[in-house]
C-alpha cells in the first residue's frame, strides 16, 4: 500500500466544523498513525494485527474516498442545493 500524500490543514478554516479539508487532515493523520500500529504488532507478532489492518483499510478507502471529490466553484450547487462559490477550490490539489 502507498504512503498517502500528505494533507496540509487550512489556516483560515474553521476547525469546528468537518470540511472536506479538514476532514482529509484528520484521515491523512489517521492512516499514519493506524500504518505505525499496524507496523509494531507486526513486529510484535501480535494477534491483533489482523484487526489492525482491516482498520487501516478502511481508513485508506475512507481518505481516497474524500479526496476524490473535492467542492469546487463548478460542482457547489449541486452539493449544497443553492448556487455559491467554494471558499477556495479544491479540484487538482493533491
Amino acid at each position: 500500500m502507498s504512503e498517502p500524500t500528505p494533507v496540509e490543514r487550512e489556516d483560515e478554516d474553521d476547525h469546528d466544523l468537518l470540511t472536506y479539508g479538514e476532514a482529509g487532515f484528520r484521515l491523512y493523520e489517521a492512516v499514519r498513525d493506524q500504518r505505525a500500529l499496524v507496523q509494531r504488532l507486526r513486529e510484535a507478532g501480535s494477534p491483533g494485527v489482523d484487526a489492525a489492518e482491516t482498520r487501516l483499510s478502511g481508513l485508506q478507502e475512507a481518505a481516497d474516498r474524500n479526496s476524490r471529490q473535492p467542492i469546487n466553484d463548478e460542482n457547489f450547487e449541486r452539493f449544497f442545493g443553492y448556487p455559491g462559490f467554494a471558499k477556495r477550490n479544491t479540484k487538482g490539489q493533491d
